[in-house]
């Protein structure tokens, strides 16, 4: 009977299961975590080191996570976990945004279900059902980031709903008052008709909308050119509700004009022979073919600074618009489309609202909040924009109706374009001229501060500050007012004869420390006498009732949390959000902290994209490509979700999908794999058994100095917050350096050499490095895996943990460069090796490559490469040889290295039946006749020790 050698073979042993399992492996380390009470162990072994504060941007508390948010959340404790290990204090207080619409809506959905109003609901019940609401998705959200592996302060989150928080958002509108930041004032503000309040452009999302297209006469009255005299001025319009609004017409200064005269139109269309309208000579082809002109003449043409001065009629003039409408030259008008003349409405529009301020003309109220014209608009009075449900009214129609009658109709079409839209109720917005709460943007100076603190703070990927740049130079004021009851109120008087603003900061610090006992439902139950003190006589200041807007609340964190937290520092290191929050968090931030302390709340911006599917598509329920983290993490657990957001380029729109999870899935595998291995190889592992560099083998100091590469790639990568690249780098080492180079190689050696032989203890020493290495750097991103292996490693003691482990000190004297570059064209050679035995198993002529001999053909230049090294080993064969000759036409070659060749055949010798290689001397040695030399010496002390093996 042969003699089985299996005993002998020192294979890798370790309790490390292959399978991760991780559903069920990752709560019993969460709550190993809770246990030890992980982050507060964090913030004991990090007192005194320098810090690294990421301010957490607040989460909205109004329902389950999303994949944009666990992408937000995993990649915030990627930064602070490897910020840790870097050797820092990374604090990290969790917190949400819980005031606004968002809440406010869902409970308000409750009684319009009940076919109740908000108005009629006592407001301090209102705003305790909206708090219990928060607080109840607070706990939700929170037990899922915690499942995430996302580690923070959780006993001590913050939220704005907090007392403190509501009162210090009090005193932050309240700086802005008292430093004359902070007016009232009315103008067109985007304004949601179903939910009855202003919205910022941060609230808007913009959707395709089929808007009514109108051409409209404004018949001339005044002019300087003979040739408008009886002209009709045209302008085109998306929005036919907002002509009552009308008092002016906007011309470019920079385009050419034509005056036409109608020759002949279609038969049923409204153009009228004789006629003559004015528009943008550019225009004019697309202006006849949209009105069913057949026929025109040109009989003027002129450049638009020509029509200074000109001065047209409202088309239902004598139906109660009996007032002048003046053209007047504005930049924003342009010849893309229409015909280069834009009719202004200044209650309804941005730029119109400027122009008419510029040209001191009136800006008339006409649409009141729910929709409907106001009582003092002729003819439309009680007309609605909207109805109710968001839906389009009657007013379109029955302006259209009433200027064909009068003979101002020219044309109508459609037009589908991108329109705004409330991210709540879905719902079309409009602009409408209201009375709200501003912050200036030029008091102060406040835009050129802001824009000094944008050059100054670091954005990551750098195109973030471009972008906020251009947002906030041409920013107008901030409305920073809401028409709503579930918030922080403007805690602001103002005066009943004058309606100025009470601008005193005693009174602001008085009304601030009563939030802070009883929370902002004081502003809304207290008497004004209690708030006002004793300086001033309640009969003459009125309470406003608005609130601050959301952004403002969130744009106020900094003040409560990193002012007010004694482990936290101001400015933070490290605001991190999705790239829409350059027009959202990151801008609110700026403008507030930048109104009040002069400076950015932020030394540095990360930016990461959005979500998309597998095909590029944006998730949305409608299209079914939906996938909710929590699924993922029962089905793959957290640390392959982990895995994706840092295998994706994350400044970029983030994919997933099924098969985008499956290959992470493999990733992870590979990963353990490579962990298991080592744990594995390392069993019985000592400091005794260590070898210094000095006696190691070249393949091993070429590991070590792999290793001082990937020490120094890690850390540029955390500082530069390139966790993408990071990852791709330490995957390729553990796949392609360690799996199918080195492990490959030193098997034999690992599995095969006496425990004793200082070169197996070279390689476990180096196997030991790896592992130390490997487990930190993964430790920020594979969190619970690397958690699990470490203790498998050091042993489960209750205060033991990786993440309380620094990365590790590589020594200088592992990186050896000219060793690298050797290694690296070592590793050329074999590959063309690799590929001749690859051939050769292919045809059936081979199977282990332990089989075969080879013949290496290199130029004469190589030879000193290869002096010293076992080719044999370096290629898994049993016999190997090179030679300095030209490459014979018969051998292999590879088209990137043709220079090298090689010739396989088959090794001469018997197999050993321990370690498998082909060798003449098995046979020969004496008392083994099937074992190699090598062999023979390792098993002979096993057996005499009776089965008692070591390794």
């Amino acid at each position: 009977m042969p003699t089985d050698y299996r005993p002998t073979v020192f294979l890798p042993k370790t309790a490390f299961p292959m399978r991760g399992d991780l559903p069920k492996r990752e709560p019993p380390i969460l709550a190993r975590w809770d246990e030890m009470d992980l982050y507060r162990r964090l913030r004991e072994t990090s007192r005194g080191r320098e810090k690294f504060v990421l301010h957490d941007g607040p989460p909205y508390a109004n329902g389950e996570l999303h994949l944009g948010t666990a992408l937000n959340k995993i990649l915030k404790d990627v930064v602070n976990r490897s910020q840790q290990m870097l050797g820092k204090d990374a604090p990290f207080v969790p917190g949400w945004d819980c005031h606004g619409l968002p809440i406010a809506w869902i409970i308000e959905e409750k009684y319009r279900a009940k076919n109740q109003s908000k108005d009629d609901v006592p407001i301090d019940q209102f705003r305790r059902e909206c708090r219990e609401f928060a607080a109840y998705w607070i706990e939700v959200q929170k037990r899922d980031f915690k499942r995430l592996g996302v580690v923070g302060d959780w006993k001590n989150p913050y939220t704005t709903m907090a007392y403190s928080a509501e009162a210090q958002i009090v005193r932050e509108i309240g700086k802005f008052l008292v430093n004359g930041g902070l007016y009232r004032g009315s103008k067109p503000v985007l304004w949601s008709v179903v939910e009855q309040t202003a919205l910022a452009e941060a609230e808007v999302e913009y959707y395709d909308h089929r808007s009514t297209t109108v051409w409209v006469r404004f018949p001339v009255v005044r002019a300087g050119r003979p040739a408008l005299a009886g002209a009709a001025a045209l302008i085109w319009t998306t929005t036919p509700w907002t002509l009552p609004g009308n008092r002016a017409v906007a011309f470019s200064p920079e385009l050419d004009y034509a005056v036409l005269r109608v020759e002949r139109a279609t038969e049923g269309r409204r153009a009228r022979p004789g006629e003559t309208l004015l528009v943008a000579a550019a225009l004019a082809e697309e202006v006849v073919k949209r009105a069913g002109i057949e026929a025109y003449s040109v009989i003027d043409t002129f450049p638009g600074e020509s029509l200074a001065g000109t001065i047209a009629s409202h088309p239902l003039r004598g139906q109660g618009y009996d007032f002048e409408v003046p053209l007047f030259a504005a930049g924003f008008v342009e010849a893309d489309q229409g015909t280069g003349l834009v009719h202004i409405a200044p209650g309804h529009g941005a730029d119109d609202f400027e122009l008419s301020q510029a040209n001191a003309l009136p800006v008339p109220d006409t649409v009141g909040p729910d929709g409907v014209y106001l009582p003092q608009v002729p003819l439309f009075a009680g007309r609605s924009v909207y109805r109710p449900d968001g839906k389009p009214g009657d007013a379109n129609e029955a302006v259209l109706a009433a200027i064909d009658a009068a003979g101002g109709l020219l044309a109508r079409g459609t037009l589908v374009h991108s329109y705004p839209h409330s991210w709540r109720s879905k719902a079309p917005l409009i602009f409408r001229n209201t009375p709200q709460w501003f912050i200036s943007m030029e008091t102060n100076g406040l835009r050129q501060k802001a824009l000094r603190a944008i050059a100054e703070t670091r954005w990551i990927p750098p195109q973030g500050r471009n972008r906020i740049e251009a947002m906030v130079e041409s920013k107008p004021e901030w409305c920073v007012s809401r028409q709503r009851a579930w918030g922080v109120p403007i805690a602001v008087f103002t005066h009943r004869e004058t309606g100025e603003p009470l601008r005193d900061a005693a009174v602001v610090e008085r009304i601030a420390a009563l939030v802070e006992r009883a929370g902002a439902d004081v502003w809304f139950s207290a008497d004004p006498a209690q708030l006002l003190g004793n300086a001033y006589d309640p009969a003459e200041w009125e309470k406003v009732t608005d609130i601050v807007e959301v952004w403002f609340d969130s744009g106020s964190t900094h003040a409560f949390v990193l002012e007010q937290r004694p482990e936290l520092e101001w400015p933070a290191s490290l605001y991190l959000e999705g790239s829409d929050q350059h027009r959202g968090w990151f801008q609110s931030s700026l403008i507030e902290a930048c109104g009040t302390r002069g400076r950015a709340p932020y030394q540095a911006v990360l930016t990461h994209g959005f979500m998309l599917d597998e095909e590029g598509r944006k998730m949305s329920k409608s299209l079914g490509n939906v996938i909710a983290p929590q699924e993922i993490m029962q089905q793959s657990g957290a640390d392959v979700l982990r895995l994706w957001v840092v295998g994706s380029d994350y400044t970029e729109d983030v994919r997933i999908g099924p098969e985008i999870l499956k290959h992470h899935s493999d990733v992870y595998r590979r990963l353990r794999n490579t962990l298991r291995y080592l744990l594995g190889a390392l069993d019985g592992f000592s400091v005794a058994e260590a070898v210094e560099i000095e006696a190691m083998p070249e393949l091993e100091r070429w590991v070590l100095h792999r290793l001082a590469e990937l020490d120094q790639l890690v850390r540029r990568s955390v500082e530069a917050f390139d966790f993408h690249g990071m990852f791709s780098a330490l995957h390729n080492f553990c796949a392609v350096d360690l799996s199918a180079f080195y492990f490959d190689i030193r098997k034999d050696r690992l599995y095969c050499d006496a425990p004793d032989d200082v070169r197996r203890r070279a390689v476990r020493t180096v196997l030991d490095r790896c592992f130390d290495c490997l487990a930190r750097w993964l430790a920020p991103v594979i969190c619970f895996t690397a958690e699990e292996a470490w203790l498998a490693r050091h042993g489960d003691m209750p205060e033991r943990s990786i993440h309380l482990e620094r990365f590790p000190d590589v020594p200088d004297e592992w990186r050896d460069e000219p060793l690298g570059e050797r290694w690296q064209t070592l590793r050329d050679l074999r590959r063309v090796v690799t590929g001749a035995l690859e051939l050769e198993r292919a045809a059936k002529r081979l199977g282990s490559s332990l089989q075969a001999a080879v013949e290496l053909f290199v130029p004469e230049r190589l030879i000193d490469l290869l002096r010293g090294i076992d080719l044999a080993e370096l290629c898994i064969t049993s016999a190997g040889t090179v030679r300095s000759r030209p490459v014979p036409r018969d051998a292999f070659t590879l088209p990137d290295v043709a220079e090298i060749g090689t010739r396989v055949s088959a090794a001469p010798g018997e197999r050993c039946e321990r370690c498998w290689r082909v060798l003449p001397e098995v046979g020969q040695v004496p008392g083994h006749d099937d074992l190699c030399r090598r062999c023979a010496d390792v098993v002979d002390p096993i057996s005499a020790a009776a089965g008692v093996g070591a390794g």
